[in-house]
């Protein structure tokens, strides 16, 4: 299968179908690199130890594969992912677009994370990512969560104010409501949202997703692998060793009784990706893709070799009879 997959790597930049994302005149592939994991162990929700080399690696990598934007945020590594990113970045000739966050900010010193929607907070926060990211515009600035909820507005109102004096290109928000996106639209259109979305998470088909798509807001989800738990990779014995750094030691999805549901579901994917040369990652990153009013995928990926193994989601198409399957297998799972 592997040599099966690394055949059509050529082939994946011509075939993944750009989509324009809401308002903006971006047009982004399916699939996005995220940066998460590769910001490091040292902060509260960490993925264990990265090494930077494989770090910067695998964003080249994506980029190489076809990928033009990358997702990162300030509090990544608190500042490290930005850094790397920048790195990677920096020499390409084709740059890809630049996607960060803001609102989670941290204390130097004891390195405990916080929030704050406040304006100057915020613009400390831009100009900070700009110098890590070392770019004099950032594409897409979000805040990462709307926190505190009393202070939403002066925060967008802070957030159109950056995009006015061009220090960012475009303003979106990640894991809001539609309430919360009703109170901010009326200040400033919303270009994206970012909500978490998997077979495992899928809650926001309901309202949320169907509102985006009549407004014309962009959405790019995160975890559609749900934390690496949908890859193909994970297993009882990996998720019981899990370092003392990593997050989702506390994840119940990683634990007993979902674990085994979970790690049934992943054979399904495996046998529905297996005909085609899809790792059972693919098989969860396209079922997100098949929402209309999904844009993009963030696609996490700690070395080239990771992301190769899930790079051809972009193109990747289920069929109605397989996604019925899946469909049905979720349903089981629920009772």
């Amino acid at each position: 299968m592997k040599k099966q997959l690394r055949h059509n790597f050529k082939q994946i930049e011509t075939m993944m179908q750009k989509k324009q994302l809401g308002n903006t005149d971006m047009q982004i592939t399916p699939v996005g690199f995220g940066s998460w994991a590769i910001g490091g162990a040292d902060w509260a929700y960490g993925w264990g130890t990265q090494d930077d080399g494989d770090a910067i690696t695998a964003v080249e990598r994506a980029v190489e594969l076809g990928v033009n934007w990358i997702d990162t945020a300030a509090v990544y590594g608190l500042g490290h992912s930005e850094e790397l990113v920048g790195k990677a970045v920096g020499g390409m000739k084709q740059k890809p677009y630049i996607f960060t966050k803001c609102s989670m900010v941290w204390d130097r010193v004891s390195r405990q994370v916080g929030f704050s929607l406040k304006p100057d907070s915020i613009r400390r926060e831009c100009e900070a990512s700009l110098k890590r990211l070392q770019v004099d515009a950032i594409d897409l600035y979000q805040i990462h969560w709307p926190n505190p909820d009393n202070d939403l507005e002066e925060g967008w109102q802070e957030m159109a104010r950056l995009k006015e004096e061009g220090l960012v290109r475009h303003i979106g928000v990640s894991n809001f409501s539609v309430d919360q996106l009703h109170r901010i639209i009326s200040i400033a259109p919303v270009a994206s949202l970012q909500p978490p979305y998997s077979m495992l998470r899928p809650a926001v088909e309901k309202e949320l997703l169907p509102f985006c798509l009549e407004k014309n807001i962009g959405v790019i989800v995160y975890s559609p692998m749900l934390s690496g738990m949908l890859t193909g990779a994970m297993s009882r014995e990996r998720a019981a060793n899990f370092s003392v750094d990593d997050w989702r030691r506390q994840n119940k999805e990683f634990q007993e009784p979902r674990l085994s549901l979970n790690l049934e579901l992943v054979e399904l994917l495996k046998q529905i990706g297996a005909p085609h040369g899809r790792s059972a990652g693919e098989v969860a990153i396209a079922w997100t893709l098949r929402n209309p009013a999904v844009t993009g995928a963030i696609v996490g990926g700690r070395n080239a070799a990771q992301v190769e193994g899930i790079i051809g989601a972009g193109e990747f198409r289920l069929s109605e009879e397989e996604i019925d399957a899946i469909g049905l297998f979720l349903a089981g799972m629920q009772k």
